[in-house]
């Protein structure tokens, strides 16, 4: 499933253990679904989080969920990904996560993520090669 200004989608269904005794998703899994939709993004462009061949290091230092309506108990859900911007050192990823339609806004999720070295936690410029991947999977320049 797509949608306008979005090349990716995971679909995923809300489990029990996320919601809080109302059956509604808990404010702090948002991020979580964050996390789940960049994974899965980044999978389908052939990024690794893993150590080993396309490995790619990043921390989040910024985040930010707008909360739209409800996500509830065995809703089934669809994040939209993209790549919104590359800098120097940096990436933002924004997400929108939807009701099974796809119509049904719920939250909007903005990440900065900085690339940065393993040993001395220091950032580092964002390899070329992840930047060709995102730029030919969006159909644009990201860098600005």
């Amino acid at each position: 499933m797509t949608r306008d200004g979005f090349r990716f989608s995971h679909n995923f269904r809300v489990r029990y253990s996320e919601v809080d005794p109302q059956a509604v998703v808990f404010n702090a899994r948002y991020l979580d679904y964050a996390d789940l939709g960049v994974t899965e993004y980044w999978r389908a462009l052939g990024i690794s989080f893993s150590p080993g061949e396309n490995f790619f290091e990043v921390h989040v230092v910024k985040a930010t969920v707008e909360f739209r309506a409800p996500l509830r108990y065995d809703e089934q859900v669809v994040a939209y990904v993209r790549t919104s911007r590359i800098g120097r050192t940096s990436l933002t990823t924004q997400m929108e996560l939807h009701g099974a339609s796809g119509d049904d806004l719920r939250a909007v999720i903005e990440q900065v993520q900085v690339h940065v070295d393993l040993k001395t936690g220091l950032p580092q410029p964002v390899p070329d090669w992840v930047i060709e991947r995102m730029e030919k999977f969006e159909g644009r320049t990201l860098r600005s």
